[in-house]
C-alpha cells in the first residue's frame, strides 16, 4: 500500500495509538480483513485494539486516501498550467489537511471568468503591483498609462477599479488572510435563525417556532439544533446565517498589507483599503461562511450518525426470546387485528384477521378464534405491535388468556410482549418480504415481522433499512453516504458479535457476516437447500466461490448447533482448532470433555501453547469460549406493563409517576413510551440527579424506567417527563 508509513505516522499521532499497532492494522485492512475479524482474531498483531479503535483507523485511512487522490489531481492541474515549482510541489506533497490543501490550490484552481481575470486580460496587473508598492503619490496619473482609447479600460476610474479587483482577489486567495478570517469564525461566529415572514403563521412552521428568532455562538450550537434549523431552512420556513465582527476582521486584514513608505503613498493606501474591504465582503466572507456552514453541518451529521448508530446497536442487541412458538399480532381498529402463528424457527403456519374492537366489535368471535389458534399451534408467547390499538389489543388478549381452560389458561406460561413495529410496514412492502412470502399480502408480512422480532430482533431487523427503524435523529437530513457506511458497520459489528446459526440464518442475515456479502450469502442458502443442513464448518469450503480468504474471514462467526465437533458451535476459529485438540490430548480427554468439565480446563497452562502466531490474547479468548461455547451476549427479555389507568394524553396530570419504555435516545434526552400513543421527552437535564453529558450513560434503548410527568402541552402534543429521584 502506497503511503503506508505516512498514514501510519499520521493516524497513530491523531488517535494516540502505537505505530506498530496502526501499521499492522492498515496491512490487515489492505489484505481484505474485516473489522470484526481483526478485532476478534488478530489481537496479537494489533496489540489488542478493539472494534472502535480499528473502525477509527479504517475511517481515517479512507479520508487520507481521498486526500491522496485529490493531491494527484491538484499536481496534475498546476503542472498542466506550467506553474509548478519544486517548493510548491513539496508543500502539496507534505500537506495532509484538506482545508490547507485547498488553500494552496485556490490561486491555481480553474474558475469562472472573474472581475480580476478580466482586469488581468486588460493588462492591469502591473498597475495593481504599483498600488501594492504604494510608491505612487498620484495613482490616477499612473493609471492614465493603462487607459486604452476606444477600448478597455476606457478611463482612469475603470483602470483603478480593475487593479483593485485584482488586489481583492489576491486578498481572498491569500492563505494568511483566509486563516485570519477562519480564526475569527472559530472564535466568535454566531449562528442566527429567522422565520420567513410569509410563513410565520402557517401550520407547518409551528414545529420550528423555537427558531423563529434564534441566536447563539456557533461553537455552542448542538447537533440537533443545527439540524433542526437546517431542516427549517430546506423547507423554506427559516433563514440561517453566520455572523462575525466584520469591522474587526477588515482591520486585521488591512494590517497584512505591505507597510506604506515613509513619504507619499496615502492615496494608494486608501485604494488598497477599499480593495481589501471589497475582497473581504464580496469574496472572502461568503467563502469562509460557506466553509463553516459546511463544517458545522458535517460535525452535526457525524454526531447525529454516532447517536443513531449507538441506538441501532442497542436495538439490534435487544434481548431475544429465542426459538419459541410465537403468535404475532398487528393491532388495528377498523381493519381488525392481523394474527399470524409461527413455529419455533419463525416459519408461517397460519394467519387470519380478528375484529375485537369498534367499529366491528366481534369480540366474542375474536376470542374463540384466538383461543383456538393458541391451542392448535401450541403458542408459547404472543407479540403485539405497539402501534394503533396496541393497548386495547393487549387488554383483549389478556382477557382471552384468563378465560382459557386449563392447562392453557393463566397457568399455561404463555407470555405476552408489546413489540416495536417501527419499520414493519417498510419491511412488508420490500423485495425481501416479497421473496419470503410471495403469496401473502403486506398485512400478513408485517405481522410476521412483529412476531419474529420477539424471537430474534437482530435476525429480523437486519432486513429493514436502518433509517426506517425509528431510532435516528434527523436521519434524513444527514450525509446519506456517511450514514449508510456507519450503519452498515454497526449492523456488521452486531451480527458478528452475536454469531449466526449457519443452518437457520436468512440470506439477509448472512450478508452481514464477516467476509461474505450478498453473493456468497445466497450461495450458502442455495447450497443448504440442495445438500441439507451443514454438519461442519469445513463444508463451507464446498460452497461455490467461497474461497480460502472468505472462509478465513467468516468461519469463526458462523455456528452449527449439534455439530460433531463442538468447536463448530463456538467462537473458536478453525485455524485454532489444533490448539484446543492439543490441550485435550495433553489431558487425555476429548474436546467435549474440556467444554463440559471445569476441572479439566483448570489444569491448562495456556503459556505452554504460545506460538509465533498464537499469543496469550487469543489463548485467553479460547479458554473463555470453552467455558461457555457460543454464548449469546444479549440480555434476557423482560415483560412490561403500562399503567392501566392512563390511556390518552388527556389523562396525564403533572406529578404522575408512571412506568415507561425508552424508545429513542438523542443528545438532548430520551423519548419514553408511557402508553398514550405519544412518546414523552425526558430532557437530558431531567435524566438524573447529577449532571449528564451523554444520555447513553444513563439509559439504554428499550429500558424499562419510571418517570414523572412535569408538563403536558396538548396543542403541540408534547409531554415533558423527568427521571430525577425515580428508582
Amino acid at each position: 500500500m502506497e503511503n503506508i508509513k505516512i498514514f501510519t505516522r499520521l493516524i497513530s499521532t491523531e488517535l494516540h495509538l502505537q505505530e506498530h499497532a496502526v501499521e499492522n492494522t492498515l496491512k490487515l485492512l489492505d489484505e481484505g480483513c474485516t473489522i470484526p475479524f481483526i478485532s476478534r482474531y488478530r489481537k496479537e498483531r494489533t496489540g489488542g485494539l478493539d472494534e472502535v479503535q480499528i473502525t477509527a483507523i479504517s475511517n481515517r485511512l479512507s479520508q487520507l486516501q481521498e486526500i491522496a487522490k485529490r493531491k494527484e489531481t491538484i499536481v496534475k492541474t498546476i503542472t498542466e498550467q506550467q506553474q509548478m515549482t519544486p517548493e510548491l510541489e513539496k508543500r502539496i506533497k507534505d500537506c495532509w489537511e484538506s482545508t490547507t490543501l485547498e488553500d494552496i490550490y485556490l490561486p491555481y484552481k480553474p474558475k469562472r471568468r472573474t472581475r480580476a481575470q478580466v482586469a488581468r486580460e486588460q493588462g492591469l496587473e502591473p498597475l495593481a503591483q504599483l498600488l501594492l508598492l504604494q510608491r505612487e503619490s498620484d495613482p490616477k496619473r499612473a493609471a492614465q498609462r493603462f487607459v486604452v482609447a476606444g477600448g478597455s479600460p476606457a478611463d482612469v476610474h475603470a483602470a483603478l477599479q480593475g487593479a483593485q479587483d485584482i488586489i481583492a482577489e489576491q486578498v481572498s486567495e491569500d492563505e494568511r488572510s483566509r486563516n485570519l478570517v477562519r480564526a475569527a469564525f472559530r472564535r466568535e461566529a454566531f449562528i442566527e435563525s429567522k422565520v420567513v415572514k410569509s410563513k410565520k403563521d402557517s401550520d407547518e412552521a409551528q414545529k420550528f417556532s423555537d427558531y423563529f428568532e434564534w441566536e447563539e455562538p456557533l461553537k455552542r450550537c448542538s447537533s440537533h439544533r443545527l439540524l433542526a434549523m437546517r431542516r427549517g431552512e430546506s423547507e423554506g420556513i427559516l433563514r440561517i446565517s453566520l455572523t462575525i465582527d466584520d469591522d474587526e476582521a477588515v482591520k486585521r486584514l488591512k494590517r497584512n498589507l505591505p507597510p506604506a513608505p515613509s513619504q507619499g503613498g496615502g492615496a494608494c493606501r486608501r485604494l488598497l483599503a477599499e480593495a481589501v474591504e471589497d475582497g473581504y465582503k464580496r469574496l472572502l466572507l461568503p467563502s469562509i461562511e460557506t466553509e463553516f456552514m459546511n463544517l458545522s453541518k458535517q460535525r452535526a451529521d457525524e454526531e447525529a450518525i454516532r447517536v443513531f448508530a449507538e441506538n441501532l446497536r442497542q436495538l439490534l442487541l435487544s434481548a431475544p426470546l429465542g426459538q419459541k412458538r410465537v403468535m404475532g399480532i398487528d393491532p388495528g381498529f377498523r381493519t381488525g387485528c392481523k394474527v399470524v402463528c409461527l413455529d419455533a424457527q419463525g416459519n408461517l403456519l397460519h394467519h387470519e384477521a380478528i375484529f375485537p374492537h369498534p367499529p366491528v366489535n366481534h369480540r366474542m368471535q375474536a376470542t374463540i378464534h384466538l383461543q383456538d389458534m393458541l391451542e392448535k399451534y401450541q403458542i408459547e408467547a404472543i407479540a403485539i405491535g405497539n402501534g394503533t390499538a396496541s393497548r386495547e389489543t393487549k387488554e383483549f388478549v389478556e382477557d382471552c388468556l384468563k378465560s382459557l381452560p386449563s392447562p392453557l389458561g393463566e397457568e399455561s406460561g404463555v407470555r405476552l410482549f408489546v413489540v416495536s413495529e417501527d419499520g414493519a410496514s417498510v419491511y412488508s412492502a420490500s423485495k425481501v418480504a416479497r421473496d419470503e412470502f410471495p403469496d401473502e399480502d403486506v398485512t400478513v408480512r408485517g405481522a410476521v415481522s412483529i412476531g419474529r422480532r420477539l424471537m430474534d430482533p437482530l435476525a429480523e431487523l437486519v432486513k429493514i433499512d436502518p433509517k426506517s427503524i425509528g431510532v435516528g435523529q434527523y436521519q434524513h437530513d444527514v450525509d446519506q453516504t456517511l450514514l449508510k457506511h456507519s450503519l452498515d458497520q454497526t449492523v456488521e459489528s452486531c451480527v458478528n458479535l452475536v454469531g449466526v446459526n449457519l443452518n437457520t440464518a436468512s440470506k439477509h442475515l448472512l450478508t452481514y457476516v464477516s467476509g461474505l456479502g450478498a453473493v456468497l450469502a445466497q450461495n450458502i442458502v442455495d447450497y443448504r437447500k440442495e445438500n441439507g443442513a451443514f454438519t461442519s464448518r469445513a463444508q463451507l469450503k464446498k460452497v461455490p466461490r467461497l474461497g480460502p480468504a472468505a472462509f478465513q474471514q467468516c468461519a469463526g462467526f458462523l455456528r452449527i448447533a449439534d455439530a460433531k465437533n463442538p468447536l463448530d458451535n463456538s467462537a473458536v476459529h478453525p485455524e485454532s482448532y489444533h490448539v484446543v485438540e492439543q490441550m485435550a490430548k495433553d489431558l487425555h480427554c476429548t474436546v467435549a470433555d474440556l467444554i463440559s468439565q471445569p476441572d479439566k480446563r483448570s489444569q491448562i497452562d495456556i503459556r505452554k501453547y504460545v506460538t509465533d502466531t498464537i499469543g496469550i490474547p487469543t489463548l485467553t479468548d479460547i479458554m473463555k469460549e470453552l467455558e461457555k461455547p457460543g454464548r449469546d451476549p444479549r440480555e434476557q427479555i423482560e415483560e412490561f406493563e403500562f399503567d392501566s389507568s392512563i390511556q390518552t394524553v388527556e389523562d396525564l396530570r403533572e406529578g404522575m409517576e408512571l412506568p415507561g419504555i425508552v424508545t429513542n435516545i438523542t443528545n438532548f434526552g430520551a423519548f419514553v413510551d408511557i402508553g398514550v400513543h405519544q412518546d414523552g421527552l425526558v430532557h437530558v437535564s431531567q435524566l438524573a440527579d447529577r449532571y449528564v453529558s451523554d444520555p447513553t450513560q444513563v439509559v439504554r434503548l428499550h429500558q424499562h424506567v419510571r418517570v414523572r410527568v412535569i408538563g403536558v402541552d396538548l396543542r403541540r402534543q408534547r409531554i415533558s417527563l423527568s427521571m430525577k429521584g425515580m428508582k
